[in-house]
């Protein structure tokens, strides 16, 4: 069974701020301490996503980090990157999976417990769930799920839960305490003044109190 190098599931998101780059991101949260991130890139044309993959791709290999690309299948296959992550919205997992393959990693965006337990029974990786605090980051349609639902997930799947939404370091070790076995974090990440000395802070907390 996949498991998460360590709880801290980092995303590289400009957030549609023009002075902010992916790439420089990446290097960033490499460089605080991530050892997997994921690419999240909405509204450049292919031919730019698949150059920008393929910088990122070597920034992480550098860094012995996992990359997981938002999305794209297509785009995971052709960097050889460490997996992609699909939405209920986006690609099958059926379908993700056999454009990748079975040594890759596929993730799932859920919402509900129907939707973690279908995601389990089609052999994802492991399953994002939330939003657990609510979220200004992405428009899921979905409201808070809280971290009593999160607990409830956590009892009726066997898969590695990343927990997402309004994750910020202080909420952070309730997400873990409430069943996730790692969390992702975007704003409180990417929008700091010092981006590697917040994910060196964050891992801090996280690493000290996920047993």
């Amino acid at each position: 069974m996949f498991t998460f190098p360590h709880p801290l599931y980092a995303i590289a998101d400009t957030l549609g701020c023009a002075e902010l780059s992916f790439l420089d991101l990446a290097e960033k949260l490499c460089v605080g301490g991530a050892r997997l991130l994921q690419l999240r890139v909405k509204d450049l044309p292919s031919r730019e996503f698949l150059t920008l993959a393929q910088q990122v791709r070597a920034v992480c290999r550098h860094y012995e980090c996992l990359l997981i690309i938002n999305d794209r299948a297509d785009i995971a296959l052709a960097i050889d990157a460490d997996g992609v992550h699909v939405g209920q919205e986006d690609l099958p997992l059926a379908a993700a999976r056999k454009v990748l393959g079975p040594q890759k990693i596929v993730g799932v965006s859920t919402h509900d417990p129907a939707q973690a337990q279908a995601a389990e029974r089609g052999g994802a990786d492991y399953i994002g769930f939330g939003p657990v605090f609510g979220t200004t980051t992405k428009a899921t349609g979905y409201s808070a799920r809280g971290l009593e639902q999160l607990r409830e997930i956590r009892s009726l799947v066997r898969l590695p839960i990343v927990a997402i939404g309004g994750i910020t370091t202080e909420r952070a070790p309730s997400a873990l305490e409430a069943g996730a076995n790692a969390v992702a974090m975007i704003s409180d990440l990417v929008l700091a003044s010092d981006v590697a000395k917040k994910v060196q802070e964050t891992l801090g907390v996280l690493q000290s109190r996920k047993t």
